[in-house]
């Protein structure tokens, strides 16, 4: 029997109650990740179906999720059973989509630090690869004529420098940028060009201008220089090597609400538009999105500990703050969090009147805040925070500072007849392991040498 979906912000609220019911959070756990199942089904059919109603019929297309933005093999075997493969940046990225399941022709390897033993492994399982800069590219050509089969799919990144958005770090189709070959800089075009007509196993051109902060026309510029590339080296060699274009990810994602804005139809549309021969059918697609997949089904539960007032300030000390909530924590203004508060049996606390108040997390620096003045309503010891939009990047990329535990995360399924099912995608981090990860095994090394 299939039970009846209900909406975002109605699931996540069944959600909450029933994680506190179920005991997935308490005085022992005081803080969870959540992830709505449901909420990451529909970003992926929402995702194919955008690009299946602007490329031509018989298009080969591979979404490759950007492993960096959940690396956690449960989320990457969903989206497998999705239709999506993996986009992987390490050799730990490659082992997840392989513990997942995915199979070696929908992944794609990228990189700017490749060593000879990560592109070998590519080679010899057969999974694509970008080469990132003429020294890569060398590498791989020498690897390539002492392997004993044809290669898999083979690019080249390009930087098509069209400039940066409004956050810097991740920007990477600026100037100067590490990524990829900056086509503006001189002879750069040329020794591209000369590239492919060297190496006829060379049959694709990627290009990402960036992710959070970049507007959608700025992205469909980068594609349109990689494609008019793409139509210059075919010209120039005289055959179609060129075969498919990655034109990477990085559909930001709105913070400010519920609201999915922009979409990736949205996007599909914007390149229809700009770059028309891209859906003609005579090139394959790879895409790269991450976070706009997985952010919204997303959300950090976690206990007030403590309430105190400083300077006349309410502050709620909490349990999630830098090790979870990094980039916010670090740079507030580029990713700031929506916060919502509910008592201690995990309902949504009334709204009215609501009172400035700082929002801080356990890590011992005092600059670890998630919200500062914020206005909420009233917080006490014992109420939870939720913190929304997380799922991409705050479960993944736990930054171990104060060797504060990894914590629970934990898929939902919520139904219009208030039931909710979890399903455990990692398990809390134990002392022992904590230990066991800081050389516990090695204690008395350094004590031994003199």
């Amino acid at each position: 029997m299939t039970s009846t979906p209900v909406a975002l912000a109605a699931r996540r609220r069944q959600a909450v109650r029933a994680a506190v019911e179920q005991g997935l959070l308490g005085p022992d756990q005081p803080v969870v990740g959540l992830l709505d199942v449901a909420g990451i089904r529909t970003a992926a059919a929402a995702l194919r179906a955008a690009f299946d109603e602007v490329v031509a019929p018989g298009t080969p297309v591979l979404h490759a999720f950007a492993v960096k933005a959940a690396a956690l093999v449960p989320v990457l075997r969903l989206l497998a059973d999705e239709g999506l493969g993996c986009e992987v940046a390490s050799p730990g990225e490659l082992a997840l989509a392989r513990a997942a399941g995915v199979t070696p022709d929908r992944i794609v390897l990228d990189s700017p630090a490749k060593t000879p033993a990560e592109l070998r492994e590519a080679l010899d399982l057969g999974i694509a690869v970008n080469a990132d800069n003429p020294q890569e590219l060398d590498r791989l050509s020498a690897l390539v004529r002492h392997h004993p089969a044809p290669p898999p799919p083979l690019g080249l990144r390009v930087n098509p420098q069209v400039g940066g958005g409004t956050i810097g770090a991740l920007s990477t189709a600026t100037a100067t940028s590490k990524f990829g070959i900056a086509l503006q800089d001189p002879g750069a075009r040329e020794w591209v060009v000369r590239a492919f007509a060297d190496r006829p196993w060379l049959t694709r051109l990627h290009a990402h201008v960036g992710s959070q902060g970049c507007p959608l026309e700025l992205m469909a510029g980068g594609v349109r220089v990689a494609y008019e590339l793409a139509e210059e080296i075919n010209q120039a060699v005289g055959r179609r090597q060129i075969d498919t274009l990655d034109i990477g990810g990085g559909l930001p994602v709105n913070f400010a609400s519920d609201e999915i804005t922009p979409g990736h139809r949205e996007y599909a549309q914007l390149l229809r538009a700009a770059v028309p021969g891209l859906f003609d059918g005579r090139y394959g697609l790879v895409t790269e999105f991450g976070r706009s997949l997985i952010a919204k089904s997303g959300l950090v539960l976690a206990r007030v500990e403590y309430t105190k007032s400083a300077g006349g300030r309410p502050i709620a000390v909490t349990h999630a703050g830098a090790q979870l909530a990094t980039r916010t924590v670090f740079a507030p203004d580029a990713w700031p969090l929506r916060v919502t508060a509910y008592d201690a049996e995990g309902r949504p606390k009334p709204a009215d009147g609501p009172i400035p108040q700082d929002v801080a997390g356990p890590c011992c620096f005092a600059g670890d805040l998630i919200a500062c003045d914020r206005p909420l309503p009233e917080l006490a010891a014992g109420d939870l925070i939720g913190l929304l939009d997380t799922g991409a990047y705050y479960f993944s990329n736990h930054f171990a500072y104060n060797s504060l535990p990894r914590p629970g995360i934990y898929g939902f399924d919520a139904t219009t007849d208030g039931g909710v099912r979890f399903a455990t995608v990692r398990e809390p981090q134990t002392m022992d392991e904590i230990v066991a990860e800081s050389g516990v095994a090695h204690a008395l090394a350094l004590s031994r040498l003199r």
